[in-house]
C-alpha cells in the first residue's frame, strides 16, 4: 500500500509516498511526477519518519508534579497516574479543563493580555488558524506569533513595503525558465536541498550563477562569481551592485517609469552614499576582489532574465528588513519581476511558516493579512513581558523557544516566571523542560492538513499512519470549549472551509477537493477559479499597484569597521543548518539514520587562524550575553581569517546563548548571522 502526503521538514514541501505494511511505514520516496520533489528526496525526506517509532514519543496528557501541588483545587476528582520524577499523566479531557480553568483564573486576577500564543509554524494551517482565534477571540489577547519571527519576518517587511506581498514571486520550476541566478545568504544545497538540485541542473546548462555568501559553501564551486564577504554587510553590498547599474546606466528605465515609484529619489541617494562604492573594498584586506565581482553581478542582472534567492544569510541582521528591500530594488532597478524566470526567492526555512504567517499567526495581521483592532506583541516583547510578570500565561505550539530563540539566560528565567506554560509536542525537548502541561500531539505524518511552501504551494497532507493522538486543533478545541461554548469544531476540513470564508482573497478556490485532485502538484495562492504560480504580473500587490523604491544606506559597524581600522577581526561567528538534522534536531535525533551522521555541533575555524588554536581539540566561546559548552574545532579553507562557523542543532552545544537582544528595527528579528565572540 502507498500513500502520498507531504514532507515535515523545510520549506521547499516535497511531495512524498509512503510504502506501507501493517500501519507501518517501510519506506518514503517522491514520484517522478511529483512537482516539488521531481522525484528526488534529501535525506531528511527519505529518513525523516523513523522518529514516529521513537520510544520518548509524547502519547500523554502530562502535568508537572509541583504545579499539581501548587493548584490542588483544580484537581479535584482527576485521576492523576504517576510518569516519571517530574510529571503525573493524565487523561486529555481533565487536562484541557484543568489547563481552561488555570487560565480563566489567570484573566480574572489579571487580564486577558496576561496571555500569549506562540509557534504554530511545524504544523498545519488549520491548527495555526484555530491558534490565532482562540488567543483573539476566546481569549481576548491580540499576543500572537510564530517562528518567522526568529527566520523571515524580515522578508515579509522587505517585499510588502516595496512591491505589497511578502511571498515568492515565482515558483521553484521558473530556476529553468531563467538566464541568470543570485543566490545570497543561502547555503541551499544543505537548507533546501531540492531547489539546490534545480540550481545545479540549469548551471550545467550554462546558466550563470553569483554567489553571495560570508563564507565558501557547497554551491560555491559551482559558482560562476562567488563573493565571500565581512559578517554583516548585505545592504552594503547589494546598494553597490544597484549603483553599479545606476552608473553603467543599466537600469530597465521603461519598466521604472510604468511601474514604479520614488526612482529619482532613490537614484541620488544611492549616488551619494560613500558606503554604497565598491571601491571601499579595493582597500579591505582580503576582500580587495570584491568590486570587479560586484560590477560581473551587476551587468548580469541588468542584462539576462534573473532570479534572486535568499535565506536567514539576509534576514537574521539588525538589517534584515532593509536587506531585502536593498534585494527587491534590485528587481525593480532591473525589471525582473512579474514574468517567467525572474523574480524573487525567499527560501522559508519551516514546513509551513508560510501559511502560518497566511493564517494570520502573527501581532500585527489576521488571516489574508488583514490589520488587526490591536496589535500585539512580538516573541522578545512578549519574554519580557513575562519577565516584568506581565504576561503569566503561554500556551506553545511546536515551537522550542527554549532553543531556537536569542538570549537563552534570559528567556530561560522569563519561563520559570510564568504561572502557567502549556505546550503541544511530540518528543520531550527544552521548551517542556518548563512546562507545567505537555499535550503529546499527531506528528505531521498523522494528520490531514493544508501546509504552504516557500512559493505559495499548498499541499494536502494526509495521515501516513494511524494515530489515536489528537491534533494541535483538536486540543485547542478541547480546551477553547471550556472558555466558550461556541467554539467547536469537528475535523480539519470544517476549520479549512472556515480559513476560505475568513481569507477568501487567497484561498477562496483551494477547498480540500481541488487540493485532493491536485495532490502531487498543489495550487499556489491566490486561489480562486484558476491557481497563481507568478505574482505581479501587471500591477505590484501595493495599495497603489506600483512598486516602490525606499533607499536605506549601510550603517559602519563591526567587523567591516575594523578591517578599515586595519585590525585583525578576532572573531566572529555565524551560523546555519547542515542538511541532516532540522532546526532544534528533536525530529530528526530521533531517526537512527539521521542521528549517527551528526551527533554534535562543530566550530569550523579558518585555516589562517590555525596557529592560534594550536594545542586545543576544544573550545568555548564567550559573547557578552553567555557561554557555549565546549565546541570540537575542526579546520577549513571556506572561512577568511577571524571568521568562525557553527551549527545550532544540539542544544547541549549552548549556541543561542551567545546572542543577544540585537535584532531588526522592524520585526525584532535576532542578529544570529554575527556575533563578535572571544575564545575561552
Amino acid at each position: 500500500m502507498v500513500v502520498e502526503s507531504v514532507c515535515t521538514y523545510c520549506g521547499v514541501g516535497c511531495d512524498i509516498a509512503a510504502q506501507l505494511e501493517d500501519n507501518r511505514i517501510v519506506k518514503v520516496f517522491a514520484r517522478s511526477e511529483g512537482v516539488v520533489s521531481q522525484g528526488k528526496l534529501c535525506i531528511k525526506g527519505k529518513y525523516g519518519w523513523e522518529y514516529l517509532y521513537h520510544s520518548s514519543r509524547l502519547t500523554n496528557a502530562l502535568v508537572k508534579k509541583s504545579f499539581v501541588a501548587q493548584n490542588r483545587k483544580l484537581f479535584d476528582g482527576v485521576a492523576l497516574e504517576e510518569y516519571d520524577r517530574e510529571h503525573y499523566a493524565l487523561r486529555y479531557e481533565d487536562g484541557y479543563r484543568v489547563a481552561a480553568s488555570k487560565i480563566l483564573e489567570i484573566l480574572k486576577e489579571h487580564s486577558s493580555e496576561a496571555f500569549a500564543a506562540i509557534g504554530g509554524a511545524r504544523t498545519s494551517c488549520e491548527s495555526g488558524y484555530l491558534f490565532q482565534k482562540f488567543a483573539r477571540e476566546v481569549i481576548g489577547s491580540p499576543h500572537v506569533d510564530n517562528c518567522a519571527r526568529v527566520c523571515h519576518s524580515p522578508s515579509l517587511k522587505g517585499m510588502r513595503a516595496t512591491i505589497g506581498e511578502g511571498a515568492a514571486t515565482n515558483p521553484f520550476d521558473d530556476i529553468y525558465k531563467t538566464q541568470n541566478l543570485l543566490v545570497i545568504g543561502s547555503n541551499t544545497t544543505e537548507a533546501h536541498p531540492i531547489v539546490a538540485n534545480r540550481i545545479l541542473d540549469v548551471v550545467k546548462q550554462g546558466v550563470s550563477l553569483h554567489l553571495i555568501d560570508v563564507r565558501e559553501i557547497p554551491l560555491s564551486k559551482f559558482a560562476h562569481n562567488h563573493l565571500t564577504i565581512p559578517y554583516e554587510t548585505n545592504v552594503m553590498v547589494l546598494n553597490m551592485i544597484a549603483r553599479v547599474i545606476l552608473e553603467k546606466g543599466w537600469e530597465n528605465r521603461e519598466f521604472i517609469q510604468k511601474r514604479c515609484k520614488g526612482f529619482e529619489e532613490y537614484k541620488e541617494a544611492i549616488l551619494r552614499d560613500e558606503f554604497a562604492d565598491p571601491q571601499i573594498f579595493a582597500h579591505v584586506r582580503g576582500y580587495e576582489d570584491l568590486p570587479q565581482k560586484i560590477e560581473k553581478i551587476a551587468y548580469d542582472l541588468s542584462h539576462k532574465r534573473s532570479l534572486i534567492l535568499w535565506g536567514l544569510g539576509v534576514t537574521e541582521h539588525i538589517d534584515g528588513s532593509y536587506g531585502v528591500m536593498a534585494i527587491t530594488h534590485l528587481a525593480l532597478l532591473t525589471g525582473n519581476i512579474g514574468q517567467e524566470g525572474a523574480g524573487l526567492m525567499p527560501l522559508r526555512g519551516q514546513n509551513n511558516v508560510q501559511g502560518t504567517c497566511d493564517m494570520g499567526m502573527l501581532p500585527y495581521y489576521l488571516p489574508d493579512y488583514q490589520k488587526p483592532q490591536k496589535e500585539g506583541l512580538m516573541t522578545p516583547d512578549i519574554i519580557d513581558a513575562a519577565l516584568q510578570g506581565k504576561i503569566k500565561a503561554i500556551f506553545n505550539m511546536g515551537e522550542d523557544i527554549a532553543h531556537i530563540h536569542p538570549n537563552q539566560n534570559k528567556i530561560k528565567k522569563a519561563l520559570k516566571n510564568l504561572k502557567l506554560l502549556i505546550v503541544n509536542e511530540i518528543f520531550p525537548n527544552e521548551i517542556t523542560k518548563y512546562a507545567h502541561m505537555i499535550f503529546g500531539v499527531r506528528s505531521a505524518y498523522e494528520k490531514v492538513g493544508v501546509y504552504i511552501n516557500a512559493e505559495r504551494r499548498l499541499h494536502l497532507s494526509q495521515p501516513l499512519i494511524w494515530s489515536d493522538l489528537p491534533d494541535d486543533w483538536e486540543v485547542l478545541v478541547g480546551i477553547g470549549r471550556y472558555l466558550d461554548e461556541t467554539f467547536v469544531y469537528k475535523s480539519s476540513q470544517e476549520v479549512w472551509d472556515e480559513v476560505r470564508q475568513v481569507a477568501s482573497r487567497r484561498f477562496s478556490g483551494a477547498s480540500y477537493e481541488r487540493l485532493e485532485a491536485n495532490r502531487l502538484r498543489g495550487l499556489q495562492w491566490p486561489v480562486a477559479q484558476e491557481d497563481t504560480p507568478i505574482l505581479h504580473v501587471d500591477r505590484f500587490r501595493t495599495k497603489d499597484g506600483y512598486g516602490h523604491f525606499r533607499y536605506k544606506g549601510y550603517e559602519l559597524r563591526g567587523m567591516l569597521k575594523e578591517l578599515l581600522q586595519k585590525k585583525d577581526p578576532h572573531f566572529y561567528l555565524t551560523t546555519g543548518r547542515i542538511i541532516t538534522h532540522y532546526n532544534n534536531a528533536a525530529q530528526t535525533k530521533a531517526c537512527e539514520s539521521l542521528a549517527k551522521r551528526h551527533e554534535e555541533d562543530l566550530l569550523l575555524v579558518s585555516e589562517r587562524d590555525r596557529e592560534f588554536f594550536e594545542g586545543r581539540d576544544r573550545v568555548i566561546l564567550r559573547s557578552r550575553y553567555g557561554m557555549s559548552h565546549p565546541l570540537k574545532i575542526k579546520f577549513t579553507k571556506a572561512l577568511k581569517r577571524g571568521t568562525l562557523y557553527t551549527t545550532f542543532h544540539h542544544a547541549k552545544s549552548h549556541i543561542n546563548y551567545l546572542f543577544g537582544d540585537e535584532a531588526d528595527e522592524f520585526v525584532k528579528t535576532a542578529r544570529f548571522k554575527s556575533i563578535k565572540v572571544q575564545i575561552v
